[in-house]
């Protein structure tokens, strides 16, 4: 994904049953948004907070 992509994207691991979020960059941010309720809320992240979540999920930080 480029620096600038503005286009909504959703993970190639999301289920069939739509629940998963869709993810897009913006010039300042990276915003997320609930792919069942795409005219809803917008959450933002600085880059930098985002790529520290990422790095976290792939750690497992996250896992049961």
């Amino acid at each position: 994904m480029s620096v600038l992509d503005a286009r909504w994207r959703k993970s190639s691991h999301s289920s069939t049953n739509g629940s998963c979020v869709e993810v897009r960059r913006t010039a300042g941010a990276v915003e997320v948004r609930d792919t069942k309720d795409r005219s809803g809320p917008v959450l933002s992240f600085d880059q930098y907070s985002w790529h520290r979540f990422i790095d976290a999920v792939r750690a497992g930080n996250f896992d049961d």
